[in-house]
């Protein structure tokens, strides 16, 4: 008999508890299985995948789906190798849990530790990337939570075996619970997913708009994640423009589907007459596809026409839209109007403009001189990510480790009682430990 979706979660929330009194060497130890047995089926995974894609090109033809999101469903050599390297990252990252945040001594005998632990119960739903289940679960086994994944139909042959592996893993490491790692399937689960707020504490949303808004709209438990990745490049008066188009051809076209791809190139008036239209040349070499506002083309006038609707699109595809700009703060207003919080950078030899720009652009990551595409778990040393969190609570960015534990107050003391300290015949010391 299939185990109902209540079920899961309930045994999934136990598993939680126990999950929290496991040494960083067991953790490890898992890890270090699930690294093995996903390299060791390297060859089973991609022939499951292998079916997957089949299905998912027929969709694509259909218009079921896009581009972009058969580019995410697909596994390649280079995803598997970075899939394992990132597992093992998280392997050799600070164990998270059981920290000594903050200490206070309130009066002799009587202290107060703040220590970090696990969540307890994550639920992530994710449309087209199977590269995410080794993620999360490399995180969630580090972190001591428990997990409840809901993938796309399109991933699903790729979804099963990685999962099953993983569980084969863990498994085999022995204290894991076997209920701290669970898969499910149907579009229907989802809904009774994000009513189970007894059972399940946060939810992480990958996917596009649409999927993180129903989220946010239909649950009373926590969401962690980012609806819409609209990043910009300012290109500043005082830029080098070598920098500047390299930079911006990586942001557009090193993985366009990626939700830290650029969508939107502001350039300052002054680089209108003699920059603009080289950056415009470089993108319809590599393919890009360039809209631009009535400013801009007055000098690459065989363009398209870029709309306001334009400014709040992600593409996820090779194309560009590119706005002028009177100044740097004209670019920072924009941004912060129609940008999504992910990810917006400048590109400036001048400190002054560069410190205006990171103090004032309000995203959870914000850059000088460098592509956007750098705003991934995985480069920024986190091993790897559960997801980019746009919020301001919490976690911001990309969310590794540190994003996947919380706190609690524990209080060490020697028989004393509140009266006392109420009625005052003792007073507090409040001398910090840590």
């Amino acid at each position: 008999m299939a185990e109902t979706l209540e079920s899961i979660a309930q045994n999934a929330k136990l598993a939680s508890y126990s999950l929290a009194s496991l040494d960083t060497l067991t953790k490890n130890n898992a890890l270090e299985a699930v690294a093995n047995n996903i390299e060791q089926n390297k060859d089973i995974i991609l022939k499951e995948n292998e079916k997957d894609l089949k299905e998912a090109q027929k969709l694509l033809e259909s218009g079921e789906i896009n581009k972009s999101t058969y580019n995410r469903l697909k596994l390649d050599e280079n995803k598997m190798r970075d899939m394992v390297q990132g597992i093992r990252d998280v392997k050799h990252l600070e164990d998270p849990v059981n920290k000594k945040l903050w200490a206070m001594g309130m009066d002799t005998g009587l202290d107060l530790y703040r220590v970090s632990c696990p969540i307890g119960v994550i639920g992530v739903i994710f449309e087209a990337r199977p590269d995410v289940i080794p993620q999360i679960c490399s995180l969630a086994i580090k972190s001591a939570n428990a997990v409840i994944l809901k993938g796309g139909k399109e991933a699903y042959n790729t979804n099963v075996i990685l999962t099953k592996l993983i569980k084969e893993a863990v498994s085999q490491s022995g204290n894991f619970p076997e209920s701290a790692i669970n898969l499910i399937f149907s579009r229907e689960e989802v809904a009774q997913m994000l009513s189970m707020d007894k059972y399940i504490d946060l939810i992480i949303p990958r996917g596009g708009n649409a999927l993180v808004q129903y989220i946010k709209s239909n649950t009373k438990i926590p969401v962690m994640g980012h609806a819409d990745g609209i990043c910009h490049i300012y290109i500043d008066e005082k830029a080098d423009v070598k920098k500047a188009t390299d930079i911006c051809i990586d942001a557009k076209t090193q993985y366009p589907s990626a939700c830290n791809a650029v969508e939107t190139v502001l350039v300052h008036e002054s680089l209108l007459e003699n920059y603009l239209p080289q950056l415009v040349i470089e993108y319809e070499k590599a393919g890009v596809t360039v809209k631009a506002c009535e400013r801009c083309k007055e000098f690459v006038p065989h363009v398209q026409l870029a709309t306001k609707e334009d400014w709040a699109t992600e593409y996820g595809d090779k194309i560009i839209s590119i706005k002028a700009v009177k100044d740097i703060f004209d670019a920072i207003a924009h941004i912060n109007v129609y940008g999504s919080g992910h990810t917006d950078c400048i590109i400036s030899e001048d400190k002054q403009s560069i410190d205006i720009f990171m103090n004032l652009v309000d995203s959870a990551g914000v850059f000088a001189n460098a592509s956007t595409r750098f705003a991934d778990g995985f480069r920024y040393g986190l091993g790897a990510e559960v997801g980019i969190s746009t919020a301001k609570t919490h976690a911001r960015g990309p969310v590794g480790l540190e994003g996947l534990v919380i706190y609690k107050y524990k209080m060490y003391g020697s028989g004393q009682t509140v009266a006392p300290y109420a009625d005052g015949k003792k007073t507090f010391i409040h001398q910090r430990i840590i």
